[in-house]
């Protein structure tokens, strides 16, 4: 297996490097402004290069938003921000019908969903009837209205954030929702160091709203593209395959979950774990990959037991069980 791998590595070398260093440009620009948030930053990356959505969970305060909508300038594409609100409706994301009386014609006002990179800020705070307009467009990238489809331009990704503590005036998410994200990400508090090196940024004045224009753009839309084709032809051998074929399936079957997690988790873990090892500079993908993966990519779409719930059990603990159970191929 390894063999095979050095050879597949070997011969698309020049593609993982520029790749590599496409991302080391991405970081240096997010550095500017954001300290710390490495995992966050590189989880974003991932999703970006295998073509993912990203749910972001965090308490306020710890730059969430300002990661993502950071990382949309560092593409050149298009970027719209949505705030989810209790009185948001379906058409205030989607787009809606106007009428014009001098032709007596209704012509189709696109929404801000219309973007290549879409941040929505607090997607929880919308009601059902709102969050299930994402269910289309996040899976097969185009809206259907009035019985015409009109497609998105590629790339597009949603990066959302929510708040899980706050649940006034909050709504949670369906889990056909949810299965629509690649990846849930829990963004916790800075260190202590991180917080010091915060505040003197903030004291020196180059921590400001203002110097939002410090980063610039690193890629085009159709380089991403194109790094997202050197992605698909990092090998993985069919053990892996397997792999993870039987960490997805054990969910199905743990008598400590409801629910388990969808075909959709496993596709997910694969090309999210081809992503991760271009962005390490290998041809292949490694067990290591996929167990690292493993958490984010599973989380949200696994339902606990009440009894498991009860005795304070996590998903990531499942999760981590269910992965040291299944044998490592070699």
């Amino acid at each position: 297996m390894q063999e095979d791998a050095l050879i597949t590595s070997q011969e698309n070398k020049t593609d993982y490097s520029a790749l590599r260093e496409a991302a080391q440009r991405i970081k240096q620009e997010l550095r500017q402004l954001i300290v710390g948030q490495e995992q966050l930053v590189e989880l974003l990356l991932v999703a970006l290069l295998s073509d993912g959505h990203v749910l972001i969970e965090g308490v306020p305060g710890i730059a969430k938003t300002l990661t993502a909508k950071l990382l949309a300038r560092t593409i050149q594409a298009d970027f719209s921000r949505i705030q989810f609100t209790p009185d948001l409706m379906p058409s205030d994301v989607l787009g809606t019908s106007v009428f014009h009386p001098g032709t007596a014609t209704f012509d189709y006002k696109k929404g801000p969903i219309f973007a290549n990179i879409v941040l929505i800020d607090e997607i929880n705070r919308a009601p059902a009837k709102t969050q299930s307009s994402l269910f289309e467009v996040m899976e097969e990238q185009h809206i259907t209205h009035d019985g015409q489809v009109y497609p998105l331009g590629a790339p597009f990704i949603v990066l959302a954030t929510q708040n899980p503590i706050e649940q006034e005036g909050t709504y949670r998410l369906p889990e056909a929702q949810l299965d629509r994200f690649m990846f849930k990400v829990l963004v916790d508090y800075p260190s202590l160091a991180e917080e010091v090196s915060i505040l003197e940024l903030q004291h020196q004045g180059t921590h400001l709203k203002n110097n939002l224009e410090r980063v610039q753009p690193v890629l085009s839309a159709a380089e991403l593209l194109q790094l997202r084709q050197a992605v698909q032809s990092v090998h993985l051998d069919r053990k892996l395959i397997e792999y993870i074929a039987q960490i997805v399936g054990e969910t199905r079957v743990s008598k400590s979950l409801y629910l388990g997690a969808s075909p959709r988790a496993s596709i997910a873990l694969l090309n999210s774990s081809k992503a991760l090892a271009a962005l390490r500079g290998r041809g292949f993908v490694t067990p290591e990959d996929v167990q690292e993966l493993a958490p984010v990519v599973l989380r949200h779409r696994i339902l606990l037991t009440p009894e498991r719930e009860m005795e304070g059990i996590t998903p990531d603990e499942v999760i981590k069980q269910i992965v040291q159970k299944i044998e490592v191929p070699r």
